[in-house]
């Protein structure tokens, strides 16, 4: 089945910025045919005629504004892409969905973890490590995940208002920031903390590597932070360009067709 072509025109001109902003020396991209000029194509041409206006050298100087382009695109796309990047843009986060095509589900999000699938809506994905070089070692830098037959001994089931607490909770900065239940944005934090699980529907499964839930399936991530909560590391040991891996959070949702994960990395 063929996407339609405003959906093609924003997964299209999605990528090319991405790989300009990844540094790939490409022309300009040639204006969308075929698609209304209201709606995706009206962003289409918005978009198109921002990059067209943006000078190509100092290339670095380029390379920056055409990321900031990126994410007024992706926010204006999507609602669930504004909140994403609302909430998790700012702290060192990893946040991609990817298919759901096994019966055991962790080989689905092995697969989210070494950015082998892409989403199957063609909705944002965070992920500061994409072209870090540590990756020519640790192909799935930050993580070292372990075999999707150790998963059940890493991770705990959550409740759906503990999953929404744990990603509200990644919004933090780790050791240096309070965690959301001190902040005058709080409820405007969770909000979008449901926003991107509701993609997931009312069926969908959570579950967290946060030792916490190993008894209690709704700890109170809120209450604890970041700098309170415990879990079983998904992070490589390596260190490799300056920096250390040393805490982690992360949340994976899980329903027939789709698996989401989100997690937060603690580094120096």
């Amino acid at each position: 089945m063929s996407l339609p072509a405003d959906r093609l025109a924003l997964d299209l001109l999605d990528a090319h910025l991405e790989a300009l902003w990844d540094g790939a020396d490409l022309p300009l991209p040639e204006g969308p045919v075929g698609i209304a000029t209201d709606g995706a194509g009206e962003l289409v041409h918005w978009a198109l005629d921002r990059l067209r206006s943006i000078p190509r050298e100092p290339k670095d100087v380029f390379v920056r504004q055409v990321g900031s382009l990126l994410t007024e695109f992706r926010s204006r796309s999507c609602p669930w892409n504004a909140a994403a990047l609302r909430l998790l843009d700012d702290a060192y986060t990893f946040a991609a969905t990817g298919p759901r095509r096994h019966e055991d589900w962790a080989h689905d999000v092995l697969a989210v973890l070494h950015r082998s699938v892409r989403d199957p809506r063609g909705w944002v994905r965070l992920d500061w490590d994409r072209t870090n070089t540590a990756r020519d070692t640790v192909p799935a830098y930050p993580f070292d995940p372990p075999a999707a037959s150790q998963f059940p001994d890493r991770l705990y089931p959550l409740t759906a208002e503990a999953a929404v607490a744990a990603l509200a909770v990644m919004t933090e900065q780790w050791q240096s920031e309070p965690a959301p239940r001190s902040r005058p944005d709080r409820d405007a934090v969770l909000a979008d903390a449901r926003t991107l699980l509701d993609r997931y529907g009312p069926t969908a499964g959570y579950w967290t590597n946060a030792t916490a839930a190993a008894c209690d399936p709704a700890p109170d991530f809120l209450a604890a932070g970041l700098q309170g909560t415990g879990s079983h590391l998904f992070l490589t040991s390596e260190y490799l360009n300056g920096l250390d891996l040393f805490e982690d959070l992360g949340l994976i949702a899980v329903t027939d067709d789709e698996v989401g994960v989100f997690w937060s990395f603690g580094a120096y």
